[in-house]
């Protein structure tokens, strides 16, 4: 029998319960797992979490190990264009061919789970399962792990991590992970396993001590940004910035990451002491540490997709994410005017993401991405309007519509001495983003 194509592979994973809709569980991909032989036993993992951050700093761990010749397989989560994004193999995705391959291999243990479960595997379950196989497959030296959502009863959370790395922990997906810090805390500390090194972002006062009571509680041992490690110097430079950072090892000068925005500084401290903690805590070479961080790239987080005018794409999607997003945009680029197109989600906290970015923003092109989740965009317009004043807010349902107005707009001449140097974002959603680069894509191809 013949392999399906990647469109039926990607149809067949889109039939499956959505990754938004949760029931919280191991059991269905423990028992995938344990079918496939326990693929994700064969090479030690290092696992992230946290609210926001966590597909950069992934993206860096696995630059550095690759600098130090570790062949590494990486799982995040979602995709911006392409499902096969999602797993990567030496910092590469798998081909369309590979992606169906490692489909093939899985599908039929999956309908054994299927038959067997009361609620058949979610598309989620489908690809941490894929993930894990294919790295074993490879095989790989070592995993990162980016959750999907929250921590213990993430589909991921079927390994144990030697490394478990959180990011800053703010208040997002409630319905699930809780209203406070802490509440979201303690779910997200579940990926902390006995024995293993933690690395903490500065967080909460709530949520530092969550993550501190499943510590004790396991026997981990604890790294905490700002006293064991962090950024210690950080300077804007053309195409990024740099960077100086005190790891669990040493102190490493001249770093320079092509990546704009404080947060991205942290992404890399963490990323940094995550390498030194699954290496044992030791001093890595400097010219190592500068060569990965050089490579790094972050589609969809403040990427620059086109000039004159500038568009920028961010996947900033709640309000910890928009407020890191427009404070970054202010350090970086000197857009006179920044026209935002903002595409969100229906369950977000749409209020203070509009809030977030009204400071930078000149004028906001209301739209919406193509997904059932979407918020209309006329109804985003509504409260925009109560936040921007209804002079500078503007409506496009069709995304195509809102870039060709928003690119309009930021080349008005109303803008005076700023002509020319106006710029575009396009953010409010991963898939607002990822929609966009494709339509960029073609106008390029096109061009």
């Amino acid at each position: 029998m013949t392999n399906p194509t990647y469109v039926e592979v990607e149809r067949a994973l889109l039939a499956r319960w959505p990754e938004t809709k949760l029931e919280p569980s191991l059991e269905r991909i423990r028992a995938l797992c344990r079918l496939m032989g326990d693929p994700q036993n064969a090479y030690p993992v290092i696992q992230l979490t946290g609210t926001n951050g966590k597909t950069s700093t992934a993206r860096m761990i696995d630059a550095l190990l690759r600098e130090l010749a570790v062949r590494t397989g990486r799982f995040t989560s979602p995709h911006l264009v392409s499902m096969t994004e999602r797993v990567s193999i030496d910092g590469k995705p798998l081909s369309e061919e590979l992606f169906v391959e490692a489909y093939a291999d899985v599908a039929a243990y999956a309908q054994v789970v299927d038959d067997s479960q009361p609620i058949p595997l979610s598309y989620f379950e489908m690809m941490v399962g894929l993930a894990y196989a294919a790295f074993a497959d490879a095989p790989v030296d070592v995993a990162v792990v980016e959750v999907g959502m929250g921590g213990a009863w993430d589909a991921t959370n079927v390994v144990d991590a030697a490394v478990a790395v959180l990011t800053p922990i703010d208040v997002d997906h409630t319905r699930y992970l809780g209203e406070t810090p802490g509440d979201i805390a303690i779910e997200k500390a579940g990926i902390i396993k006995a024995g293993a090194q933690v690395v903490t972002a500065v967080q909460p006062d709530d949520a530092a001590a969550a993550i501190a009571a499943r510590v004790s509680e396991v026997g981990a041992t604890l790294h905490r940004e700002g006293i064991d490690f962090g950024v210690v110097g950080r300077t804007p430079a053309m195409g990024g910035q740099l960077l100086a950072l005190q790891g669990l090892g040493a102190t490493y000068d001249e770093v320079f990451l092509p990546l704009f925005g404080a947060h991205q500084a942290h992404n890399a401290a963490y990323a940094l002491a995550a390498v030194e903690a699954f290496t044992g805590g030791r001093e890595l070479d400097a010219e190592i540490v500068r060569a990965a961080f050089a490579t790094v790239t972050s589609p969809g987080r403040l990427e620059v997709v086109r000039r004159s005018p500038t568009v920028v794409l961010d996947a900033a999607h709640n309000p910890a994410g928009a407020r890191a997003t427009a404070e970054a945009l202010q350090e970086a680029f000197a857009f006179t005017p920044l026209i935002g197109v903002v595409g969100v989600m229906a369950d977000k906290d749409v209020d203070e993401i509009l809030l977030a970015f009204e400071p930078v923003m000149a004028e906001i092109v209301c739209t919406q991405n193509a997904t059932d989740r979407a918020m209309p965009a006329a109804e985003l317009a509504d409260i925009a309007e109560g936040i921007f004043g209804s002079d500078r807010v503007h409506v496009a349902r069709r995304l195509p519509d809102a870039l060709e107005k928003g690119v309009a707009l930021s080349e008005s001449e109303r803008y005076g001495e700023g002509v020319g140097s106006g710029g575009v974002l396009v953010t409010g959603s991963v898939v607002t983003a990822g929609e966009a680069r494709v339509l960029l894509a073609r106008e390029e191809s096109v061009d």
